[in-house]
């Protein structure tokens, strides 16, 4: 049982320099979670007017994409296209909407990756809340 007593008060000591007098500001949680809200939705919204293109076969096929994921545009050349092998057309066309999921995850990360960040109880962390 002594192993747990270090816990204690570690927990305890915790407590008290994250949140004064052992209780949380209830009040400045709440503006903090709004304000993340707020920058969350502004963040989606940029992400669904953001489009990323993908391609494959040296841009033979070309796939456009909102950040949110929606295709916008496919784009074909006339040397991709052979009508007695429309499996290797077939190919690029998946090839190159893979391609454009790979930028829009990416731009994703980049866009909503400091937000997700924000609600630790890391250095610096949002809400300060252990565990999120």
């Amino acid at each position: 049982m002594a192993v747990g007593v270090p816990l204690l008060v570690v927990s305890a000591a915790y407590s008290r320099d994250m949140f004064p007098g052992g209780q949380p500001d209830m009040a400045q949680l709440l503006q903090q979670a709004q304000q993340m809200q707020q920058q969350l939705v502004a963040a989606q919204e940029e992400l669904a007017r953001t489009e990323v293109t993908g391609s494959a076969g040296g841009n033979l096929v070309t796939a456009t994409m909102t950040g949110s994921g929606d295709v916008t545009a496919i784009t074909i050349s006339k040397d991709a296209v052979d009508p007695d092998d429309l499996e290797t057309l077939q190919d690029l066309v998946v090839a190159a909407l893979h391609d454009a999921k790979r930028a829009v995850d990416e731009l994703a990360a980049r866009t909503m990756g400091p937000l997700a960040g924000g609600l630790g109880g890391g250095p610096g962390g949002g809400l300060g809340l252990p565990g999120l």
